[in-house]
């Protein structure tokens, strides 16, 4: 995994970059990366189709890995600023810290970092938020749905109140597993994550 990791990391340092484009880097895992959906149907090939046609000169870098958490992203945040040099950073981390009922604390100081970094190399950044499924327990599954709004407000980030707002309790939106939207789900995600986003590219 840490092997095919690096791997993928080092194909998107390799990835062309537009003269004259600004960048939007999206830095996520799964849900970002299109997991289980054909080539061009996640919601960040969705993105760039409609920053081709709404907000041009922009142009989408996605550096999601599927599997990721927030320690794997806070860990590569640097050469992926450096690489790309971003305007904008979407960042779309830490469902699979909470699924995994990881320390919520160590999952906040991973976002804090990552905010931290985009914020030094001045790239604007949004935050998506996530929730968690009742049977993690009340009490952790209101602290990670808080984190999010939290470490938003306190690092000036824009903030994309759930990802899944919208289809979260509608299981045709859903894959087999439960957990990945498919196809058909979206172009929901991307209209929730537009409404933060879209204020930044300006």
């Amino acid at each position: 995994m840490h092997r095919l990791r690096f791997l993928l990391l080092a194909l998107l340092l390799c990835l062309p970059i537009s003269a004259g484009a600004r960048t939007l880097l999206v830095f996520g895992d799964s849900l970002s990366a299109g997991y289980g959906l054909a080539r061009g149907e996640g919601w960040a090939s969705l993105l760039e189709a409609r920053l081709a046609k709404e907000k041009p000169g922009w142009q989408v870098v996605n550096a999601s890995i599927s599997g990721e958490t927030t320690q794997g992203g806070a860990y590569r945040i640097a050469a992926a600023l450096k690489a790309h040099r971003p305007a904008v950073v979407v960042i779309e981390l830490g469902a699979n810290d909470g699924l995994r009922g990881l320390s919520l604390d160590a999952t906040r100081a991973n976002l804090e970092a990552m905010l931290k970094a985009c914020r030094a190399s001045r790239a604007k950044t949004v935050l998506v938020g996530m929730q968690l499924p009742p049977n993690y327990g009340r009490e952790y599954t209101r602290k990670f749905r808080e984190l999010f709004p939290q470490l938003a407000k306190q690092h000036h980030a824009a903030l994309v109140p759930f990802l899944f707002e919208g289809i979260a309790a509608d299981r045709d939106m859903f894959q087999a597993d439960g957990l990945h939207p498919n196809a058909a789900a979206q172009p929901r995600l991307l209209n929730n994550v537009w409404r933060a986003l879209e204020p930044l590219l300006r």
